[in-house]
């Protein structure tokens, strides 16, 4: 296959401060933070990313795209996650394993349950 995951795009209504949050939240770097295209990455050469690019309306409607993550410990992240500006999200998911949390712009995404796989084996973002 020739193609390589460069990112995913995210529109915002505010990039800057929206690629801000999920920088601390996922523990990322920032490698570009200009106001029409703000960019990061799990570390400067390291892809995939996240582009932050303006949008003027505000988010309507559930995601067609939403990440999940996978923690060591569910409850402890959702709870970091909760004091960052994350909120719970209902998109009719009922009782699940695992949370919905929407960002500070409304983008739904999810925390897993615990890791099923040794450390060792875990794929790389």
């Amino acid at each position: 296959m020739d193609l390589i995951w460069e990112q995913i795009v995210v529109d915002a209504h505010d990039p800057v401060a929206l690629g801000r949050w999920w920088a601390e939240a996922l523990e990322w770097v920032v490698v570009s933070d200009a106001a029409d295209e703000f960019e990061i990455r799990p570390a400067p050469d390291r892809l995939p990313g996240l582009l932050f690019v303006p949008v003027p309306e505000q988010k309507a409607g559930k995601n067609r795209l939403h990440p999940d993550f996978r923690p060591t410990d569910q409850r402890a992240e959702v709870e970091r996650l909760l004091s960052l500006g994350a909120r719970q999200a209902d998109v009719g998911q009922q009782e699940q394993p695992w949370v919905v949390l929407a960002d500070p712009e409304g983008n739904e995404f999810c925390i897993l349950s615990g890791r099923p796989w040794p450390d060792t084996a875990q794929p790389t973002i």
